[in-house]
């Protein structure tokens, strides 16, 4: 079967290939059931108890505590999924759904926390005019910058903000929120074009998400689109993109705006050295996931940008190396906003990537994450994590 977007993002991105998984032909149709299986433990310390508005450092708990353990799915969520494919009269015809379970529950009797539900959707088209996409999936803005984040495969952040950043969360955070605005997962038409050496676009209107978190009521679809290029040149290969994303919101408190953003980034390998870099732009989007922390009390928008570069090497005994550097800008409105705002979310990562087998990596990295308002408060935590992850 043709890989999905994710799956052929991370067979560039690690040294193991994210293949089909297991293919059954079924009639007319032929299924895929495929997905990952994931897991870590990770300590985490926070330095700091500050508040910060937007900040995602974590930090100490109530009682001043400041180490945290914990064992969790990685950025990644574990994954089971079943897709499947068909011609039909001259239309390539499918389908995607999958579901995310947790590893880690909390709970006393650690069976309470529910899965994720983050894809379903069908597709039509044909090779020649391109590919209709009905359903959930994810985001079209930003969308390259966390499949080529190399955390994707790790932990990256823990879980941001808050006192206890244990087990029992869906996933981490990974790069969102330094570096780029979180894709998330979203009801979408999209339209794909035919891909015309190497040059394909897709756009889409998508479910108006909450944005901000009291919207009165969606008066309009969000616009959502990307432009890829995949060149070859010499022994160099890579991509280029950039997306965009307009977004109308109706509150209670701070009345009606709109909120937009664009990125741009690029990937280029060569030999074992890869390098990955990507910078976005906002007013109104705020700053982690999109709108969050995107106006002042008032209405008045915020402009927010960020960006990352990470470089990996591959080892000769198959190990990838990478480090990576991002950070996410928010700034005030207005001379009055909020003194604790968060001005900057910044992250350093170090990871070892190692395929036991062409299904399973070790995994192992060390995080950084510091966040400072405007007023000069900051927070700072670091997390380490060693675990694996398995694709089928």
């Amino acid at each position: 079967m043709k890989k999905s977007l994710l799956a052929t993002l991370l067979a560039g991105l690690f040294a193991t290939s994210a293949q089909a998984g297991i293919v059954i032909p079924a009639g007319e149709w032929t299924l895929d059931i495929n997905g990952n299986v994931n897991a870590y433990a990770s300590i985490n310390n926070a330095k700091d108890s500050n508040v910060i508005a937007g900040g995602i450092a974590t930090v100490k708990d109530a009682r001043g505590e400041s180490h945290t353990q914990g064992i969790n799915t990685g950025l990644l969520p574990v994954s089971l999924g079943i897709s499947g494919k068909s011609r039909q009269n001259d239309l390539d015809i499918g389908f995607t759904i999958s579901i995310q379970p947790n590893v880690s529950d909390n709970s006393a009797t650690g069976d309470t926390a529910a899965p994720l539900f983050r894809q379903a959707y069908l597709t039509v088209g044909d090779a020649s005019w391109g590919t209709v996409k009905l359903g959930k999936d994810i985001g079209v803005f930003a969308s390259e910058s966390i499949l080529n984040d190399m955390t994707l495969l790790g932990v990256g952040g823990y879980s941001a903000g808050t006192a206890f950043p244990g087990s029992g969360a869906a996933t981490t955070y990974g790069g969102i929120g330094t570096g780029y605005i979180y894709p998330a997962w979203k009801a979408q038409v999209a339209y794909s074009t035919p891909n015309f050496n190497g040059l394909q676009a897709t756009v889409a209107i998508t479910n108006p998400n909450q944005t901000s978190g009291n919207e009165l009521y969606q008066d309009r679809f969000g616009y959502e689109g990307k432009v890829t290029y995949d060149y070859l040149a010499g022994d160099v290969k890579g991509r280029v993109w950039s997306s965009a994303a307009s977004y109308k919101v109706q509150t209670a408190s701070a009345g009606e705006y709109t909120a937009y953003a664009w990125d741009l980034g690029a990937t280029a390998n060569y030999g074992p050295f890869g390098v990955v870099g990507t910078y976005y732009n906002g007013k109104g989007a705020g700053t982690t996931t999109f709108g969050s922390n995107g106006v002042d009390a008032n209405g008045s928008r915020r402009d927010s940008d960020g960006y990352y570069v990470q470089g990996t090497y591959v080892t000769p005994i198959k190990t990838k190396v990478g480090v990576a550097y991002g950070r996410s800008n928010l700034d005030k409105a207005n001379g009055s906003d909020l003194a604790n705002l968060v001005d900057y979310n910044e992250r350093i990562t170090v990871g070892a990537y190692h395929p036991l087998t062409k299904s399973l990596n070790l995994v192992a990295e060390y995080n950084r994450v510091t966040s400072k308002a405007h007023n000069g408060l900051e927070n700072e935590s670091d997390t380490y994590s060693a675990g694996a992850i398995l694709f089928f």
